[in-house]
């Protein structure tokens, strides 16, 4: 009994529990629900002010602004007006030019009409002053014009003559003083010094006791060196040098740099002094196309054949009277330039002609013609334009000048050719008695090839030993000695040595 009392009592307990549980969480959310809505209310009241003050700020920056809109419109309204003022005055300006240029026209077309007939007018009085002339003359127009420039030409004759003398003088001195100028000008312009080629060369050694390496046991290096170089080889006793001599500078040059290499390898002897001449003809050959293509680099001529271009090299060893011809060759195109320059000619034209116009003079040696005509055949072969080949054709007397080109270029070289020092004929006389000496040697068969030497006393023929014995070599010889005494002149007498050399070579394998 006393548990079902227990259990009603805790039922009560729970029972007002829950009542008074209910009506507590009443009592606190309606506080929640009322500071809610006081938080909602003081959000309410400021979001309705700050909405109030940004509706005035807005209506009085649209006050502003129309007041800056109005006052805007007012300045381009009298702006407006002050166009309106100013275009107004320019169209009553241009109506009174209107006016006074319709005034000048009907004036000038007036004065036109008065002036047409005044000329018709006189043009009857001419005619009718002609006709009363003509009658009373008993001449018709024509004739009356006729005897009048007779009667003056008569008159007047020792006047005209004079005259015509006195401007014929006048042109020719201002013509022989501006050619003057010109050749003055062109030569200050290119001012090269000159140096005449010799026929030696010397070849500084490091030391005396070379001398003797040089020359080998029983002359048989230095003989080995001159027979391949055709240089003759001086070693007397200038101390630390050994002279080379020969007329013709690219032998000379192989000797050289034959003798240089021999000298820095230390073994001198017949072997090497072959591989040393043929090294030094390919390093030759190389200088001869460097030479080359300095000239045109020089110049400023362009698009030349490679084999053109090397052949200009070889001018680098060519003399003509003592002169260097590739020296000469650069001068006459520089020298034709300033003076096509100046004439009003073609510079690019007379450049060119200017330097290829002794381009003959390299193998003219080799070729039978003159130098003019073996340049025309080299020319034409490489494709080198016509109007060069023309200009550089007539740079002798050989043939008429056609072309003011062709008159620089001759000009050029006479400019060229005649500054003091240029040249030296007796050198080249000398030069030429040489070439003569070896043409004659190299003229029999059995030849291979043939060296002058010792100034021009002694021609060193070399034979091929398969073609000529020893009892030929002896009549060889006579008959080179009889052809250089019937064709030549020359002072005292010449020796002729005959070089007949047989080699056998085998190799042991």
């Amino acid at each position: 009994m006393s548990d079902i009392i227990i259990l009603v009592g805790l039922m009560i307990t729970l029972a007002m529990g829950s009542v008074l549980g209910y009506f507590a969480r009443r009592t606190i959310a309606k506080k929640q629900i009322n500071s809610i809505e006081e938080k909602l209310s003081r959000l309410t009241e400021t979001a309705k002010h700050e909405a109030q003050e940004t509706i005035l700020r807005a209506r009085s920056r649209a006050v502003k602004i129309l007041e800056e809109v109005k006052k805007e419109e007012k300045q381009r309204q009298i702006e407006l007006a002050n166009f309106e003022k100013r275009v107004s005055r320019r169209e009553e300006i241009v109506e009174k030019q209107a006016v006074a240029l319709d005034q000048q026209r009907q004036h000038l077309v007036q004065q036109t009409v008065n002036i047409k007939q005044i000329r018709e007018q006189v043009d009857v009085l001419n005619s009718e002053a002609r006709l009363k002339l003509a009658e009373v003359a008993g001449l018709n127009e024509e004739q009356a014009k006729a005897e009048l420039l007779s009667i003056v030409e008569q008159q007047h004759k020792v006047d005209l003559v004079s005259r015509l003398k006195k401007l014929e003088q006048d042109a020719s001195e201002t013509l022989e003083k501006r050619s003057k100028e010109l050749i003055t000008l062109a030569m200050q312009k290119y001012a090269a010094s000159h140096a005449v080629e010799l026929t030696t060369t010397s070849v500084d050694l490091p030391s005396d006791e070379l001398k003797g390496r040089i020359i080998g046991k029983e002359g048989r290096n230095i003989k080995s060196l001159e027979r391949l170089t055709g240089v003759e080889l001086i070693v007397d006793d200038t101390p630390g040098a050994v002279v080379l001599s020969s007329f013709d500078p690219i032998r000379r040059q192989v000797a050289k740099i034959a003798l240089e290499k021999l000298m820095s390898n230390g073994r001198i002897q017949p072997a090497r002094i072959e591989e040393a001449v043929i090294l030094a003809r390919e390093e030759v050959a190389d200088k001869i196309q460097e030479a080359g293509e300095t000239a045109i680099y020089d110049v400023g001529v362009a698009g030349l054949d490679p084999k053109l271009v090397k052949l200009l090299g070889r001018l680098r060893f060519r003399t003509s009277y003592g002169q260097n011809v590739l020296l000469h060759s650069l001068e006459v195109a520089y020298l034709s330039s300033v003076l096509a320059a100046e004439l009003g000619a073609d510079v690019a034209l007379c450049k060119k002609a200017g330097l290829l116009h002794d381009i003959g003079k390299a193998v003219d040696h080799q070729i039978q013609g003159s130098h003019i005509e073996i340049g025309k055949a080299i020319l034409a072969k490489f494709g080198v334009d016509d109007k060069v080949i023309e200009a550089m054709a007539y740079h002798h007397d050989d043939f008429v000048d056609k072309t003011p080109e062709a008159v620089i270029i001759r000009v050029a070289d006479a400019i060229s050719a005649s500054r003091p020092g240029a040249r030296k004929d007796t050198l080249e006389a000398y030069i030429k008695r040489l070439e003569e000496l070896e043409k004659v040697a190299n003229s029999f068969g059995g030849v291979e090839k043939s060296y002058a030497i010792q100034a021009g006393r002694e021609v060193r023929v070399f034979v091929r030993p398969e073609e000529i014995d020893d009892l030929a070599s002896r009549k060889l010889a006579r008959d080179i000695a009889e052809k250089i005494q019937e064709e030549l002149k020359y002072p005292g007498e010449i020796k002729v040595t005959l070089v007949r050399e047989t080699r056998v070579i085998e190799y042991a394998k």
